[in-house]
């Protein structure tokens, strides 16, 4: 394959959202793997509503109105400034620790970000982890006004690198995406960071699933759509190697 672009997702791709768990629990002990887990569940959730809905509001607004139903579904009480603390940590999120250095092995090539973050979070977030000096673009759909995985997300990625989907590899962890751009007619590569043996190992240890265990079986699985991605990765740090392939 002719690889002319690598674009990422960034949120569970790059970045890792479980991060923000320390910061939950320090808030609110005892219950901050429970709300880290519902928060990015509602948070994809309200990205789908708003898209059908035609009610679009950026995804500051989304992560905010989902970290909100979190905190009141538990029955929590919390002030202001607790709240703010916990949002800022989606300015810091840990980038995966293979990250940079598969990025920087590719950089003969146009790297980016697609995301579904708001143009704002994703440019604090790119200079906070400092892929501002690797990456050639980082890319909101925010002017689409309509959130991956729906297809006019992924036409910002030709409209701003200049290059054809046939010469673009999109890696995704999530799977709602990698089924999203495939469809779109992007080559798609899938982080399957979770197997499903370790989880089936981690339900039968247990009577009460751990909510992390939960998530996994939700959101990190690929998805029966009918539509596989072309490459299936473990970790970042298997790209170079990839893109590499005449």
């Amino acid at each position: 394959m002719t690889i002319k672009a690598v674009v990422f997702d960034a949120y569970g791709t790059l970045y890792d959202i479980q991060s923000v768990a320390a910061v939950t629990e320090e808030a609110f002990p005892g219950y901050g793997e429970f709300i880290t887990q519902i928060w990015r569940i509602k948070q994809l959730e309200y990205t789908w509503l708003r898209s059908l809905m035609r009610r679009y509001q950026d995804f500051s607004v989304i992560t905010r109105d989902s970290l909100a139903y979190a905190i009141r579904v538990l029955g929590l009480k919390h002030d202001a400034a607790t709240f703010e603390r916990i949002m800022d940590k989606y300015l810091h999120l840990d980038l995966y620790p293979d990250a940079v250095t598969a990025l920087v092995a590719m950089k003969g090539r146009k790297l980016a970000i697609l995301s579904n973050g708001s143009a704002g979070m994703l440019n604090a977030l790119v200079r906070n982890s400092g892929l501002d000096r690797v990456l050639d673009a980082t890319i909101s759909i925010d002017s689409q006004k309509i959130f991956k995985p729906a297809p006019d997300a992924y036409t910002l990625i030709e409209t701003t690198l200049g290059v054809p989907p046939a010469e673009v590899l999109f890696v995704s962890s999530n799977p709602w995406d990698a089924c999203g751009a495939k469809s779109f007619g992007l080559n798609v590569a899938w982080i399957e960071r979770v197997m499903p043996e370790a989880m089936a190992l981690a339900c039968v240890k247990t009577d009460m699933v751990a909510p992390l265990t939960m998530f996994k079986a939700i959101r990190t699985q690929m998805d029966e759509l009918g539509i596989p991605p072309d490459y299936r990765i473990h970790a970042l740090s298997e790209l170079p190697e990839l893109v590499a392939r005449p």
